[in-house]
């Protein structure tokens, strides 16, 4: 059963699936044993199915829509910063008035500090979104997964900012993260749906998919990465207009993640 039995003061449904997986097992297998498997198969098909479901929380408490009740949206990019969409992004945004949340990669941030500095200083909030985007580190266990969380934490805090909003990789969720960020004081922001960008590699219909599926109260994803492909960097910021302006011509409002789930991104520290 997953390690992460107990997440902040509540138990995981995970634990509960389990729980009621092996007493059905026990049930089943006194009548005929061939019969106790497949509870149990269920349970592994749900435990390998939930870590690519973002917006479950299976292994721990997950944050992935809003609070409000209203016709907002919160904005967020992944994977930066980056020299080439950063800064495009950043005078985009201030032009709309629009606050966002960057969950920054650590050694991107330690490599790129004007960019930090760039979006700390438009008014946006950073998160952490561990220091090398390894999937491999989710896997190999509670130690390395750890390590990946603090080095981005401890090259934040150069910033003088602390976050206390944590998006996995790919928003992957996996048994042993819920223990790892209630040790270090995180919680996980994911989303509803993905935008299958392939981190700016697929732009093609961008704006279209993210506009005929948002909702009030979603918290969009979108990636802060140098776009690949035909027209790179000026066909991804169109895509980004078209979603801000179609958001708005959608009865939906752009807020702060803030104030969309209505709990601190980061805060100022030093």
């Amino acid at each position: 059963m997953p390690n992460a039995a107990k997440v902040t003061g509540r138990l995981c449904p995970a634990f509960w699936c389990g729980l009621v997986a092996f007493a059905a097992a026990i049930g089943l297998g006194s009548i005929q044993l061939q019969l106790a498997t497949v509870p149990l198969a269920m349970y592994v098909i749900a435990c390998l199915a939930a870590p690519f479901l973002p917006g479950m929380g299976f292994f721990l408490p997950v944050v992935s829509r809003g609070v409000t009740g209203k016709p907002l949206v919160a904005l967020t990019f992944d994977d930066g910063p980056d020299p080439v969409t950063t800064p495009a992004l950043l005078a985009l945004l201030a032009q709309r008035n629009i606050r966002a949340t960057f969950f920054v990669i650590g050694w991107r941030a330690a490599k790129y500090p004007e960019l930090i500095d760039a979006i700390l200083d438009g008014g946006h909030s950073i998160g952490n979104h561990s220091y090398r985007h390894s999937y491999m580190a989710l896997l190999r266990g509670p130690q390395a997964l750890r390590k990946e969380i603090e080095d981005t934490q401890k090259t934040l805090a150069r910033y003088h900012i602390q976050p206390l909003a944590f998006r996995p990789p790919v928003g992957i969720t996996t048994p042993g993260l819920g223990r790892v960020l209630e040790q270090v004081g995180l919680y996980t922001v994911n989303f509803r749906f993905r935008p299958f960008d392939g981190g700016n590699r697929r732009l093609r219909n961008l704006a279209r998919f993210t506009l005929e599926r948002a909702r009030p109260d979603d918290i969009l994803v979108l990636h802060d990465l140098n776009p690949t492909g035909d027209r790179g960097i000026n066909r991804w910021l169109l895509e980004v207009k078209r979603i801000v302006d179609g958001l708005g011509k959608r009865g939906l409002t752009i807020t702060s993640l803030e104030r969309l789930i209505d709990r601190p991104v980061m805060q100022k520290i030093g």
